[in-house]
């Protein structure tokens, strides 16, 4: 792989961290932040893995993920009263116009958690309102960003394919995570036609973004393959992991309940796919997990370090569904070895956010 020609979005990430002052400072992309925070709480629900106060930490984690929406929403509100035009200077911005996505996530992250661990502090039925409430608004805004980003990027921005970078899969995942996170609400919809209905509209926001995955991820790939990229933005090449972890596990999750939900033989079928397309997809996102772990030491180590951005917020998210997915194929197949690697996963995710969190916080007050 080359290392030459850089391109703008490579060598100047500090433009998704301190917007311009139209904008205002806050971007779409702080809430990365929220997303691999809420990540870590569902995935410490996902692996049943011997952790003393696990239920505790996966309470914790929702906590400080929830806060940190509400602190968001609050910021970003008051922002665009003090600045009107602030959405669309960060959608003008080729750069921060794709992480448009993680507010989208971030919602719907945070609702996974509220009916997984939320229904602790919150009671039943306000956790399912909430889980509901946040899982529509982060889909209808998902499927917003995964049509109009797109859009924007190659009318207004005039981008070329080689201007593609990772952070550009950030705005097409949206209707995979919808996927995953509604399989959690199709068992509290009325049974009948209206459960069917909405376990199939689940399987259609999968393909949805299952097929723009397929369109953003070559492009992304022969980028890489064409220039590299920079340490600066680095961190951003965990981000191909989450299209992948994610539709593991909501194949996984939709699988299982189709063939009580789907008339034969749909419900067979959708149940027959999960190990295949679960073995395929969660084999190439290890693997390129380890190929990503390489290049970031790589790209560190020829730029004379990692500096700091909340790119690195990209550790996190995308490895926790990969934490997901494994712990979903292992429950599906029994197979104590895809368990080890989900604990495995896990205990580096933990670590990570750990020290994306103590980075950032440091970050903040330093500004």
């Amino acid at each position: 792989m080359t290392t030459t020609a850089t391109s703008p979005t490579e060598t100047t990430p500090s433009r998704s961290d301190l917007a311009t002052p139209a904008a205002g400072p806050i971007g779409p992309n702080w809430f990365a932040s929220v997303m691999g925070t809420g990540i870590l709480a569902v995935a410490l629900t996902a692996v049943p893995a011997a952790v003393p106060g696990r239920g505790l930490l996966a309470l914790a984690a929702w906590l400080v993920a929830a806060t940190l929406l509400v602190v968001l929403m609050a910021a970003t509100i008051a922002q665009s009263r003090r600045h009107p035009g602030s959405v669309r200077a960060h959608l003008a911005d080729p750069v921060m116009a794709h992480f448009f996505g993680a507010p989208a996530m971030a919602l719907m992250t945070v609702g996974a958690g509220a009916l997984l661990v939320g229904h602790r502090v919150l009671g039943v039925t306000p956790a399912l309102t909430v889980g509901a409430a946040l899982w529509v608004a982060g889909t209808l805004m998902g499927l917003a960003t995964t049509v109009v980003v797109p859009t924007v990027a190659l009318v207004s921005h005039r981008v070329g394919l080689d201007d593609a970078t990772p952070s550009w899969l950030m705005p097409v995942v949206p209707p995979m995570v919808s996927a995953a996170t509604g399989a959690l609400l199709v068992p509290r919809v009325p049974a009948g036609d209206l459960r069917a209905a909405f376990l199939l509209c689940c399987w259609g926001l999968a393909g949805v973004a299952l097929v723009a995955t397929l369109v953003v991820l070559p492009l992304v790939l022969r980028r890489l393959r064409r220039h590299g990229i920079a340490a600066t933005a680095a961190p951003t090449l965990l981000i191909v992991l989450g299209p992948l972890g994610q539709s593991v596990t909501a194949v996984h999750h939709l699988g299982d309940l189709s063939p009580a939900v789907l008339p034969r033989p749909w419900g067979a079928w959708a149940a027959g796919a999960v190990v295949p397309y679960g073995a395929l997809v969660l084999t190439l996102a290890v693997a390129w997990l380890i190929v990503a772990g390489a290049l970031v030491v790589r790209a560190a180590r020829r730029d004379g370090g990692l500096p700091f951005s909340l790119a690195w917020w990209a550790f996190t998210f995308p490895v926790g569904t990969v934490v997901t997915g494994s712990a979903a194929l292992a429950e599906v197949t029994g197979s104590i070895a895809l368990l080890d690697l989900a604990v495995v996963l896990l205990a580096a995710l933990a670590t990570l956010w750990l020290v994306v969190a103590v980075r950032t916080t440091t970050w903040l007050l330093a500004r």
